[in-house]
């Protein structure tokens, strides 16, 4: 049961909902009554948060995929800017295929701009890295409050393939950015962020799957989490070593900040290994700020708001700071402090 389905076929029954184990905490069937038609094709005039950066630009305005069926990296194209553009209420169900070319390089920046409440997108993203190649791929998602999303990107890694992602997510009334990599070992390696800031009522779920199947994998996973007024983050992340994958190194991190006694954060890092000598670790936190280091910028002056959101920017900074494109980096911590400054 997926949302694709259930805007392909008008049928509610096929929407995910508390039943599954893994939609448990982002019931779609219980919050959706209907689904709106689909959207006519959209002009898009504005320019998306990573136009600075150059690079092809792929845009997908309302669902309809514009004179292209995938995206290649390559010598000719380091940098593409791939833009999913809801420009009105409507349901949109569309896949892209990204393809990284052996001993290759792409830096993928991916934005997800519902412009219309009402909005329902169901995004399916298909990835492949060969081998010695490396794709770097930053998802900022700023979608409107009653918007809902659903991004999928399916990533298969070659030996010796480097993936590196970092998603950035507002939230929407339902938002869920799924993950799911099948790492062969074999001296790939894998880096897995990121972050969600949520404020008033918005719904955030970070899901990711890792899949070790062969020797000597890599896998280094941080997230962290602001919520503040009633909104509610999700993480569930999950790792998986199978049976022969020996020497996988792993780790998840997953660390969070509510910030109102009314926000909710649902956590689930599970690590399941099915090897024997393998390096694998996980750690989830959930808190509050620390008074101490409040209070110590309150003696020195500062407002309340503005120590609270200094502390929080450095917080999710770590985040940010492991962004690898120099560019992207920078319009991350400019997103980072815009949206820490309206849950003030």
């Amino acid at each position: 049961m997926t949302l694709a389905k259930a805007i392909a076929t008008g049928d509610l029954t096929q929407l995910p909902s508390r039943r599954d184990e893994d939609w448990r905490w982002t019931d779609l069937r219980g919050l959706l009554r209907s689904l709106p038609p689909k959207p006519a094709p959209a002009d898009v005039t504005a320019e998306g948060p990573f136009a600075a950066l150059g690079g092809d630009l792929f845009l997908v305005p309302n669902g309809f995929v514009e004179g292209f069926t995938h995206i290649e990296g390559g010598p000719d194209n380091p940098v593409a800017q791939l833009r999913f553009v809801a420009a009105e209420a409507g349901s949109i169900a569309t896949t892209v295929l990204v393809a990284v070319r052996a001993g290759q390089t792409l830096t993928l920046l991916e934005s997800y701009e519902a412009l219309a409440d009402g909005a329902v997108s169901d995004i399916t993203l298909e990835i492949e890295v060969a081998e010695g190649a490396s794709l770097e791929r930053i998802v900022l998602a700023a979608d409107r409050a009653e918007s809902v999303t659903v991004s999928t990107a399916t990533v298969s890694l070659a030996p010796g393939a480097h993936y590196a992602q970092t998603s950035l997510t507002s939230g929407a009334r339902r938002q869920r950015i799924e993950t799911r990599v099948s790492h062969p070992g074999q001296g790939a390696s894998v880096r897995l962020d990121g972050a969600y800031l949520l404020h008033e009522q918005r719904h955030a779920d970070t899901t990711s799957v890792v899949t070790h199947s062969g020797l000597g994998g890599v896998t280094s996973q941080l997230t962290k989490g602001v919520v503040d007024g009633q909104a509610r983050g999700v993480f569930q992340g999950r790792i998986v070593v199978e049976k022969g994958a020996d020497q996988t190194d792993a780790r998840m991190g997953h660390h969070a900040l509510i910030l109102s006694d009314k926000a909710e954060i649902d956590a689930r890092p599970e690590l399941l290994i099915f090897a024997d000598d393998v390096q694998c670790a996980h750690g989830n936190t959930i808190g509050a700020l620390d008074e101490n280091a409040l209070f110590y910028a309150r003696q020195r002056g500062m407002p309340y708001e503005t120590a609270r959101a200094m502390l929080t920017q450095a917080f999710v900074g770590e985040v940010v700071d492991r962004i690898e494109h120099e560019g992207a980096r920078e319009v991350a911590a400019a997103w980072v402090a815009e949206q820490l400054g309206r849950g003030q």
